[in-house]
């Protein structure tokens, strides 16, 4: 019978945000955390629109809805993070503390308190002032110039890899680092992450490549960017594609062989740029011969470093494709929630799980299920701790906290 998750007791008050904060919020709460998502309130009359509505990464998670900007409001805000492990502050320099909620007057009444504030540019650099979204992140970091074909315009990768992987996913190892230092100090921090120095730090293998035959050439034009012809991808005769990554001689043998083109010469000539556009047209000809399923055959159980190309769409329906989604690391004793609502599997994640496979996201509307948990968190209920003003929640005036 395996223990509960890892952060199980763990409290993490997350301020509404889009895509970073959720998903570090989500990460955390996939651990076991109790994650309260602080919302602000639609108004009775409907005077302010809902919170940041479209955000789907809700799993596990639950809502309070909270006027910040009501002195009541911010005191409540403040009861909870005097008794919470982490806050996660999404917003631009400054804003929690116009309103009194920064980490210098929450961190005094709960040293206990770890501080996570993340923003996209640096909070000391020239670009603080602005707005931004990934694209913009990537761009001053360095990282955006590296991606993206040769002779086309640098292209983003959607917004994966600041938002998410530089931004929200880096400042969850800031916040577990300062949680380890709290066992020993017994003290909280702040945690500062900013979407440039995550993504850019993302970025350390190939930026010290530059430096060496791996990745010394333009956009494009290196081993692992699209310039190498066995390191990439190609369409089939279905308009699928295929994903070919046969660095080593070994694999790249396998690779000639299943395509048919053993015994030309090219396991000889692999490492020639000069017979690398050639090679390119001839993998080009070769893999328009056959479906996509058709090359997924010749190549699964081999060393070829041949893949298909899924989509989630087909990994949704298809569990062949191995589209269940599970949580992003397994461990063995303290498994993390499921991702899927099926959670027999403790090897890879225990209950409760969710429905949706981890391919449905599904909105949390502001305030549901919050109270529940105040209560089994604190013992709190309406009337006693706090109440309802104008459509948020305050902290009670004569409540004995």
């Amino acid at each position: 019978m395996p223990a509960p998750p890892p952060l199980t007791g763990l409290v993490v008050l997350e301020l509404a945000g889009l895509a970073p904060g959720p998903f570090a919020g989500l990460l955390l709460a996939d651990a076991g955390a109790t994650v309260v998502r602080i919302d602000r309130p639609t108004k009775p009359d409907g005077r302010r629109a809902p919170p940041p509505a479209a955000d789907l990464l809700t799993r596990h998670k639950t809502s309070l809805a909270i006027d910040l900007a009501s002195a009541r409001g911010a005191a409540l805000l403040a009861a909870l993070a005097r008794r919470a492990d982490v806050l996660i502050d999404p917003f631009r320099p400054g804003v929690l503390e116009r309103l009194g909620l920064g980490p210098a007057v929450l961190c005094a009444a709960n040293p206990r308190l770890v501080y996570a504030r993340l923003t996209g540019f640096r909070r000391d650099g020239r670009f603080r002032d602005m707005a931004g979204h990934d694209i913009n992140y990537l761009a001053v970091s360095g990282v955006l110039g590296m991606l993206g074909r040769a002779g086309a315009p640098p292209t983003p990768p959607g917004n994966l890899l600041a938002d998410f992987a530089g931004g929200g996913a880096v400042l969850v190892v800031g916040v577990l680092m300062a949680l380890l230092a709290r066992a020993g100090s017994g003290r909280g921090q702040v945690v500062e992450g900013n979407m440039v120095d995550g993504a850019g730090y993302l970025a350390s293998f190939a930026r010290l490549a530059r430096a060496t035959p791996l990745w010394d050439r333009g956009r494009g034009e290196n081993l692992l960017d699209s310039g190498c012809p066995y390191y990439d991808t190609y369409e089939t005769a279905d308009g699928g594609w295929m994903a070919v990554g046969a660095l080593e001689p070994k694999f790249f043998a396998e690779l000639v062989r299943g395509m048919g083109l053993d015994g030309q010469g090219w396991e000889g000539r692999r490492h020639d740029r000069e017979c690398w556009a050639e090679m390119r047209k001839v993998f080009e000809d070769v893999f328009r011969r056959k479906t996509r399923d058709a090359w997924e055959r010749v190549f699964e159980g081999t060393d070829a470093c041949c893949t298909p190309v899924y989509d989630f769409g087909e990994m949704a329906t298809d569990k062949r494709k191995e589209g269940d989604q599970r949580p992003a690391v397994t461990l063995r004793e303290t498994p993390c929630l499921a991702v899927g609502k099926d959670a027999s599997d403790a090897s890879h994640g225990q209950g409760p799980g969710v429905a949706g496979e981890g391919h449905v996201g599904f909105l949390l509307g502001p305030g549901h299920g919050g109270e529940a948990t105040l209560k089994e968190w604190l013992g709190w209920t309406r009337g006693r701790q706090f109440e309802l003003e104008d459509g948020g929640l305050v902290l009670k005036e004569t409540a004995k906290i």
